[in-house]
């Protein structure tokens, strides 16, 4: 289960909107704890992909570096990933699953004509072999507050 502060689901939402018709990425920052994974912060990042922005997100290893030292200066960890969906559903595309690492939540927002629209996360399988639906459950406000970057 992951437990996202209403104010970091409209942040998520809000990026994809405004990076619109391409799509957005950032990192999940919080705590894995027993109740759930519990999402304190956000890292935005800039999509890297030059080619098709408009239906892929890339990361460099610097930005997954500068999401990891972001998130153990906050104390937290690095949970997993956020990224947009422009006029498609909000679950993983084949390219999601070849790109993805096991353990790592991954949230997934579609934007229809600039709109943000469903929010669902999502877990790869050990083997790789397909992605796990991940109950999003909403949570008034982050315990540590949001503190996006």
């Amino acid at each position: 289960m992951l437990l996202l502060a209403t104010n970091l689901d409209k942040e998520i939402r809000d990026h994809g909107a405004k990076d619109y018709p391409h799509e957005c990425c950032g990192a999940l920052l919080g705590i894995d704890g027993e109740a759930g994974r519990e999402v304190h912060s956000l890292f935005p990042l800039i999509n890297r992909r030059d080619d098709s922005p408009r239906n892929r997100f890339s990361i460099t290893p610097e930005d997954f570096r500068d999401a990891e030292r972001a998130a153990s200066e906050r104390g937290l960890e690095l949970l997993g990933w956020y990224h947009s969906h422009p006029d498609h559903p909000a679950r993983p595309s084949e390219f999601d699953q070849e790109h993805a690492w096991p353990w790592y939540s991954y949230v997934i927002v579609s934007v229809n004509a600039g709109n943000a629209k469903d929010l669902t996360s999502w877990r790869l399988e050990d083997d790789r072999s397909k992605f796990q639906p991940e109950e999003v459950l909403p949570v008034r406000t982050s315990r540590q507050g949001a503190q996006s970057q």
